[in-house]
């Protein structure tokens, strides 16, 4: 739905620049909703379901902080939220550290 709001209902209400921006925001929140889907089905295996609870909690946060900040800097004057924006970036990037971690934990372990 962000998508389809961002490509029909911001079309000439901000700038081209600001389309791309929202555009990145709603593509890293639809792969890091996904993430949180592949991490809830890899919970049933043998991985460690510590380090992929820890890991849904960071894709949360990073989907709150990065693609959060992003809409917030499209769709309102604030200018604050831009320095959030890599904040959540590096979530994102902990949580999948912590998705290959429970991997190789669980390769170590066979």
């Amino acid at each position: 739905m962000a998508g389809a709001f961002g490509a029909h209902g911001l079309r000439g209400v901000v700038s081209e620049r600001g389309l791309e921006v929202f555009q990145t925001a709603v593509t890293y929140q639809m792969y890091h909703s996904l993430a949180l889907i592949l991490v809830s089905l890899l919970s049933g295996t043998a991985l460690n379901v510590r380090l992929l609870n820890i890991s849904a909690g960071f894709f949360t946060a990073g989907i709150l902080l990065f693609s959060g900040s992003l809409y917030l800097l499209v769709l309102t004057s604030m200018t604050w939220p831009g320095p959030v924006t890599p904040l959540g970036g590096v979530c994102l990037m902990v949580g999948w550290a912590l998705v290959i971690a429970a991997g190789v934990k669980r390769a170590h372990r066979s």
